[in-house]
């Protein structure tokens, strides 16, 4: 929703660059057919460059390697999951801190993380390695359960594990079952990617959308609805953009950015988000968000008083990329 800085003014308007624009979009689609299927990374186990915000990140990467059914990113999908990295939480459930421990299990599982000689649940130094503790100790409970230990252990954090040796597996519980796969999806965006990254097939529908925008003038909040004159901010037009291809995103910046796996600069394909951020550290101190089209462009809403337009992507605060996958779009909390 925020806004970014404007670097560089570009007016590449005009039927040259529409054509310009058409023609990446159909490429879009010739190269995600070419690629689809194709080999993926294995359960990385590095982060994703600022995915966690730098205070934690050692925590993380440290803890996340306690036992084999974890790792940091997928320790880091957990957080996200349960607080959006938000230290003070608290849910109507009594759930507590940046790993949302209830005071029962806070009591049985909490550890001195940080050997001050308290157990602090608010205190991410206590909360981030009793979350990794806790997840190891339930794969511990499941280790002779057939199947996927990691997928175990994450079922057992949700039905405990009893319901998960009962059934053999993760149980029958849709709302198990979906936890399950949300924090799997989630993983991917918090890994840093060890192979190629497939592109979206949505993409050129999602850059078509936004090229038809092109011109209209920013406001503050807008989401393009007729009450708001078709209007767009930064993440306004990206939620639209994807939401016409059938994805539905987040509506912040910073949120959209864990919608699918990261590429770096060099492997930038159409279609791609594109994020802006003060703190190159920090994923959640993202504040701008564009659709990248190729060539170092990127179509954006960048302020107020300015139209819809494109702009080039590398400045001094450019954050990153995320290739938007339906799983990681849906793996999203709707509230962090």
């Amino acid at each position: 929703m925020t806004v970014r800085k404007a670097w560089i003014a570009v007016g590449v308007a005009g039927s040259s660059a529409i054509a310009f624009v058409m023609l990446l979009a159909v490429g879009v689609h010739v190269v995600a057919g070419n690629l689809a299927g194709g080999a993926g990374g294995g359960a990385a186990k590095t982060l994703a460059k600022g995915a966690v915000p730098a205070e934690y990140q050692k925590l993380v990467a440290t803890w996340g390697n306690l036992c084999p059914a974890i790792n940091p990113a997928l320790l880091a999908a957990q957080l996200y999951q349960e607080s959006g990295f938000n230290p003070k939480a608290q849910s109507h459930a009594a759930a507590q801190g940046i790993a949302q421990f209830i005071p029962g299990t806070w009591a049985t599982h909490g550890v001195d993380g940080d050997g001050d000689g308290d157990r602090d649940v608010w205190d991410p130094n206590d909360a981030i390695p009793s979350a990794a503790t806790y997840d190891c100790a339930l794969a511990g409970y499941v280790k002779d359960v057939p199947g996927n230990l990691t997928e175990n252990m994450l079922a057992s954090y949700n039905a405990g594990a009893y319901a998960v040796i009962k059934y053999s597996g993760v149980p029958p519980y849709e709302e198990t079952q979906n936890y399950v796969k949300r924090i799997l999806s989630l993983e991917k965006s918090f890994a840093a990617p060890v192979g190629r990254v497939d592109p979206s097939e949505q993409a050129a529908g999602a850059i078509h959308y936004a090229q038809e925008k092109l011109g209209t003038l920013y406001l503050w909040g807008g989401n393009g609805t007729a009450d708001q004159g078709g209007r767009f901010d930064c993440s306004g037009l990206t939620k639209a953009a994807y939401e016409s291809v059938g994805i539905t995103l987040p509506r912040v910046a910073n949120d959209q950015y864990n919608a699918g796996p990261h590429p770096a600069r060099e492997e930038l394909l159409p279609g791609d988000l594109v994020f802006f951020s003060d703190d190159l550290t920090n994923s959640r101190a993202i504040r701008h968000v564009g659709i990248y089209v190729g060539g170092g462009y990127m179509i954006n809403a960048p302020r107020p008083g300015a139209v819809i337009r494109f702009d080039p992507i590398d400045t001094p605060d450019y954050f990153g990329a995320t290739r938007v996958t339906e799983d990681g779009a849906k793996a999203l909390p709707t509230t962090v």
